[in-house]
């Protein structure tokens, strides 16, 4: 439902940026980009896809805005093969950035230390649990006082001002200092969560004066590798160890609840690892059903890709009755599950009674759950029955432009892998920012601080542990510890590491994007040679999609980066807008909030608006091997003549093969639900045993999906591709024997067109 709402709302903005554009592109573009003469006169198309008034050389003043009509070249044959290099300016400053950002990943790994994120560190900056280290075996990091610590975030960030030290493992009883001094056996297991300079010979009161060792150990548990009391319920009531009261060590009874505000969130954190592991666990059982669903998935698009070729008529109609046929089973389904739970104890609870649960089948167990997964179905379904009664004589021109993508895909099946090559260039780029990220965040230098519990002028002054027992400040503030604080730096390096890690994000941007519109301009020349040749079998060349990505990368790298840098300049604003709504978010000025979402609001129609253009252009560059402004303004003016055509024809086939996504995802998840759920008998044995059923099905969902958007992807990128082509024929031919329509025998039929060679019908 989300993704019909989002496509309709990209339609209609479109729709608008391109009248929006349209004016500004009028006033701004070069003379040059706008023919003055037209060689010949075109009649109008037929009224079943809405008349085109720019294409009647007594056009109105208003209309030439969009330009003029395409004319007759007789040395048009498609992709043009001698074109030249575009937006040079571009390519040299991409070439030089990825320079830079390769600099930059060079410096990150050569400063940073992974090691900080993985590891605990002590009140000595030593990592806890490192190999090859005298604290190896010391994974665990513990905490004289925790009551000291606000909440387990202060400690997550190296911040509790007291003193940290690693063990092998966490406390397991209570224990005061005083206590186990008296018992050698017990003292001896004391030491373990001492520091090292303790002597036995020192008396306990010397020991607690240098804070060498706690003064009371309690019962704990490790949490994200970190001792953390080991709080219960008893009664309702707050206990450490099974006990409401314990001693601090210094003579004082204190209430096992004054351990709350130390370790608050540390219950939510431990359920939260609980159900992480079961998921775990979930998948460890799984994933080899999950891979034969992914399978399955990809049999089932690579089917119905096939049988488009020679059936795509039938096939979308086949595709749009079980779409409707999934969606109604689900919509039988939760309302037997709604009506099951009638009179269930706790079933008539709301959701909003119920709050947030660590375990989401207790969701599946509220009559409300169901009632709202039964209406949404209900809405989407009304929706697409609507939608099919309005648009039914569309649907036979999608058909044929679908039809069409087929024959063309059939000729170069290597473009339904080329996803594939997309996305492992994808994944380098995400872990080449990944990677590049972690090692700049951890890059910093050891801190240290002054921290004490009595007033003291050198509080959160830097200091070094080496000598701070003899230092000035140790003196003056005799209470006071010299400890790890946090990692910094006071360096050049230092000073710029957030305008590094900005220019990390930028460059993800901008690679993510460049690889993106690689794959847009490649497949486009593919198919644009496809629809060109006047002979299918003879005209179409050899290995058309390399070809085609050798043409784009040699001669369109330029035009490449201009587009993506665009792009990327809009995404790093909606990033930037994204991280000031956060900061902002306690802020009570109601006008920000208001701007500041009118902000996000524009700044998401652009970035919909610049793909949308982006794509367009990419086309015309790999069609015409102009530069990216004049590819962009052509494709925008293409566009702006049949502009009921695109309203239409295009968007209705976007529709269509998104539909066979749906039914794909849908197939493999209901698949994935009586299998894992147990609900059929036949793989009762033959299921695995599971914490939660639903992760496997969400996995197998997600990635049927993938699947599916990747194979579906090639076939719209080929659409939109032959459509355009589609325009401009119609724009550069008339029928004649010296000018044929291009364009295939069924969509001729359609538009009542006919070439003059063709039989008479």
């Amino acid at each position: 439902m989300n993704e019909l709402k989002t496509r309709s709302e990209e339609e209609l903005l479109r729709l608008v940026g391109l009248v929006l554009i349209h004016y500004s592109c009028s006033c701004l573009a070069p003379s040059h980009f706008i023919p003055t003469q037209r060689e010949e006169v075109h009649q109008p198309i037929s009224s079943e896809l809405g008349s085109d008034p720019g294409r009647n050389s007594d056009m109105p003043t208003e209309d030439r805005k969009n330009g003029q009509p395409k004319t007759y070249d007789a040395n048009f044959k498609g992709p043009i093969q001698n074109r030249s290099c575009t937006d040079v300016i571009c390519c040299v400053l991409f070439v030089l950035a990825i320079l830079a950002y390769v600099a930059v990943g060079i410096l990150a790994w050569s400063q940073g230390d992974p090691r900080k994120a993985i590891y605990p560190t002590d009140s000595r900056g030593q990592f806890c649990g490192q190999a090859g280290t005298p604290l190896e075996n010391k994974g665990l990091l513990f905490y004289f006082n925790i009551m000291k610590c606000a909440s387990p975030m202060v400690l997550l960030e190296f911040q509790c001002p007291t003193t940290q030290l690693c063990v092998e493992k966490c406390p397991e009883t209570a224990m005061t200092l005083l206590k186990a001094y008296s018992n050698p056996k017990d003292f001896a297991y004391y030491k373990n969560f001492c520091k090292e300079e303790l002597s036995s010979s020192m008396p306990v009161q010397e020991i607690l004066k240098l804070g060498l060792c706690p003064a009371v150990l309690l019962p704990s548990k490790a949490i994200t590798r970190r001792c953390f009391p080991a709080l219960g319920l008893k009664g309702g009531v707050v206990t450490v160890g099974n006990q409401t009261t314990f001693d601090d060590g210094r003579g004082n009874s204190l209430n096992a609840n004054d351990l709350v505000n130390g370790v608050k969130n540390a219950t939510v954190v431990m359920e939260a690892r609980q159900v992480v592991m079961k998921v775990f666990e979930d998948f460890t059982q799984s994933w080899y059903w999950i891979l034969i669903g992914l399978v399955i998935a990809m049999a089932v698009s690579l089917l119905f890709i096939f049988l488009m070729r020679f059936l795509a008529g039938i096939m979308v109609w086949i595709i749009i009755a079980l779409v409707l046929l999934v969606i109604g089973y689900g919509i039988f389904h939760c309302y037997m599950e709604y009506a099951s739970l009638k009179g269930q104890p706790g079933a008539n609870v709301t959701i909003q009674e119920l709050g947030l649960q660590t375990d989401p089948t207790i969701y599946l167990q509220i009559r409300q759950t169901w009632l709202a997964f039964m209406i949404i179905l209900a809405i989407v379904e009304g929706v697409i029955i609507l939608m099919l009664i309005f648009l039914r004589k569309r649907i036979l021109i999608a058909i044929a432009l679908i039809r069409e993508s087929s024959k063309a895909i059939g000729h170069m099946m290597s473009s339904l892998f080329y996803p594939l090559f997309t996305f492992l260039l994808l994944v380098i780029v995400v872990a080449y920012w990944a990677v590049t990220a972690v090692f700049l965040s951890t890059s910093n230098q050891a801190i240290y601080k002054v921290f004490n519990e009595s007033e003291c002028t050198y509080s959160r002054n830097n200091c070094d542990p080496a000598n701070y027992s003899t230092s000035l400040m140790k003196q003056q503030c005799r209470d006071s510890e010299c400890l790890f604080a946090f990692y910094g730096g006071e360096t050049v390096y230092h000073k710029y590491l957030i305008a590094l890690q900005f220019y990390n994000v930028f460059l993800f941007f901008w690679c993510a994007n460049f690889v993106t519109a690689l794959g847009q301009m490649t497949l486009a020349g593919a198919f644009a040679s496809y629809y060109w040749a006047s002979d299918k079998t003879k005209d179409v060349p050899k290995l058309p999609v390399f070809s085609s990505m050798g043409r784009a990368l040699r001669y369109h790298t330029g035009s490449l980066a201009f587009g993506s840098l665009i792009l990327s300049i809009v995404q790093i604003i909606r990033v930037l807008l994204e991280y000031l709504d956060h900061k902002l978010k306690g802020a009570q000025n109601k006008c920000t909030k208001f701007l500041l979402c009118c902000l996000k609001c524009c700044f998401w129609c652009l970035e919909k608006f610049v793909k949308f253009l982006n794509r367009n252009a990419y086309i015309m560059v790999a069609i015409h091997g102009r530069n990216f402004c004049a590819s962009a303004r052509d494709a925008f003016m293409l566009l702006m003549r049949n502009i009921i055509r695109v309203a239409v024809v295009d968007k209705v086939t976007d529709f269509l093969l998104f539909l066979g996504k749906l039914l794909v995802v849908g197939l493999v998840g209901v698949f994935a639900f009586f299998f894992f759920s147990g609900r059929v008998k036949a793989f009762e044995n033959t299921a695995p045993h599971l914490h939660y059923y639903w992760v496997p099905i969400l996995t197998a969902v997600i990635g049927s999906y993938l699947i599916a958007h990747g194979f579906f992807s090639v076939y719209a990128m080929c659409v939109d591709t032959l459509f355009l082509c589609f325009l401009e024929d119609l724009e550069r031919n008339d029928g004649s024997p010296e000018r044929p329509y291009l364009m295939p025998e069924s969509l001729r039929k359609i538009l009542k067109k006919k070439n003059k060679t063709d039989p008479a019908q």
